[in-house]
């Protein structure tokens, strides 16, 4: 039984593709599974950020540019201004993720953003990306023009808020244990080592049920 990371996310989160990177580092030689799940971090009808203000070059030149050079991952301030919503691309996600295609189409959406500056708000793009990674670009098209899987995002929107109380991305669930930021690939080992420990102790329990008794 593989060990399961999941990843919650936002596709205009420069940090969430940085973290990625060091997941991948930190899994090598393991068998995990990576889970994507959406968490808007301005939904509408909060306005999203804008390049020409000087929040998006300032964090971007202290810490953003620092942190990709130190991972050798290259990545870019897009000149998308204002920056597109989420809410679309995480429909076309909700697809690709009944698929098994999730894991395919986060990253394929984060490095289309950050690396190539498409704008991952349009339906025609988010069209491409999908077919790009295995989906029919017309029934993405279609599912979006109807929106099929508007209500599964707003859930998972809601499980995110509510449940996980989620605050920020990244955020990365590793077993009990709750990253908020991008991690170190030690801390993730050492995560991922405890999941195989308290998974072991489970499979070793004594089974104290009694079979066969029903009332």
């Amino acid at each position: 039984m593989s060990k399961q990371i999941t990843i919650y996310t936002d596709y205009v989160c420069p940090y969430c593709l940085l973290a990625e990177h060091i997941i991948e580092e930190a899994i090598q030689g393991q068998d995990v599974e990576i889970n994507w799940r959406p968490y808007e971090l301005r939904p509408e009808p909060v306005p999203t950020l804008r390049v020409e203000d000087p929040y998006l070059p300032q964090i971007w030149k202290q810490s953003v540019y620092p942190m990709a050079e130190r991972l050798g991952v290259p990545i870019k301030l897009p000149a998308i201004s204002p920056q597109p919503r989420t809410d679309k691309a995480f429909e076309v996600f909700a697809m690709a993720d009944e698929q098994g295609l999730g894991h395919a189409f986060s990253m394929r959406a984060l490095k289309a953003f950050f690396q190539e500056e498409k704008d991952i708000g349009n339906p025609e793009i988010l069209a491409d990306l999908g077919a790009e990674v295995g989906l029919e670009r017309e029934s993405v098209l279609s599912a979006l023009a109807k929106g099929t899987y508007r209500e599964r995002h707003r859930e998972a929107l809601r499980h995110a808020r509510e449940d996980m109380t989620i605050t920020s991305v990244p955020t990365i669930v590793v077993g009990k244990q709750v990253f908020r930021g991008v991690p170190l690939p030690g801390e993730l080992r050492r995560a991922l080592e405890q999941v195989s420990i308290e998974t072991g102790h489970e499979q070793h329990l004594p089974d104290t049920s009694v079979a066969g008794n029903a009332r």
